[in-house]
């Protein structure tokens, strides 16, 4: 059975499709089988993603390990044929959720051996995981965390196993802002009251948007000629480095 990775947040702009096409392109480059499934089928962020990738590789004759992007099947379950295809030939199956609460993104919420959610690091981002006093004190679940638990205990009724949930924080300020460790400290709070892991995720960084119309990643600038990474771009390639060293995913070793 292939292990399946959910980037799943319901807010938009929180670095889904970014986590997504790197997690995903990382596992490729260390050997794995590696597949993928959008299933934000109106802006399709993560499948325009690898289209760019494939069409630039061609165009410019290079060989560059890439995801297979699966096809969402037709239906009431269209998710349950397209994971069939996938796993016969993948290691990794990623699904990239849309930015919103639909149907879809909580039926893959229930078949993920690994959850990840990106957010920013801000309150406003918090909000989906935890309600919060004026005072900031965290009084219980939001409305995603709570699809997130209706998702355990689904999996829990069929045998499954559990989800290792691990939030991302995204764009933190390189400086230790006052707002930066408030939000840590509600983070480490939240964990240890619905259980998920918290890791530091991708920085705000330029090199990210220009890469996606070549379907790139930090990991494919050396296949690209580009031998001298500017200092930016090496502290990104460290993060992605320790995001796939935290995932703590079966039979990958970080060698990159």
């Amino acid at each position: 059975m292939a292990h399946i990775i959910v980037v799943g947040n319901e807010k938009g702009g929180s670095g889904k499709s970014t986590t997504t096409m790197h997690v995903a392109t990382a596992l490729a480059r260390l050997g794995h089988r590696v597949g993928g499934l959008d299933l934000d089928v109106r802006q399709r962020s993560f499948g325009r993603y690898l289209e760019n990738r494939t069409a630039f590789a061609a165009r410019e004759g290079l060989d560059l390990p890439t995801p297979v992007l699966g096809e969402l099947g037709q239906g009431q379950d269209p998710l349950t044929p397209a994971l069939t295809r996938l796993e016969a030939e993948c290691d990794f199956i990623l699904l990239d959720c849309p930015g919103s609460h639909t149907a879809l993104s909580q039926m893959a919420h229930t078949v993920a051996d690994t959850l990840l959610t990106p957010m920013n690091d801000s309150f406003v981002d918090f909000d989906l995981l935890a309600r919060m006093s004026p005072e900031g004190k965290v009084l219980g679940p939001s409305i995603y965390a709570e699809m997130v638990w209706a998702a355990r205990q689904m999996r829990a009724q069929a045998g499954a196993g559990p989800i290792d949930w691990l939030v991302l924080r995204n764009r933190l300020g390189t400086q230790a802002m006052h707002n930066k460790r408030k939000v840590g400290g509600a983070l480490d709070t939240l964990s240890k009251r619905i259980g998920f892991r918290v890791a530091p995720g991708f920085s705000e960084r330029v090199i990210f948007r220009e890469l996606f119309p070549r379907g790139l990643t930090l990991l494919d600038l050396k296949d690209l000629g580009t031998e001298q990474l500017s200092m930016s771009n090496i502290a990104a390639r460290q993060e992605l480095r320790d995001l796939i060293g935290e995932l703590n995913l079966p039979g990958v070793a970080v060698t990159f």
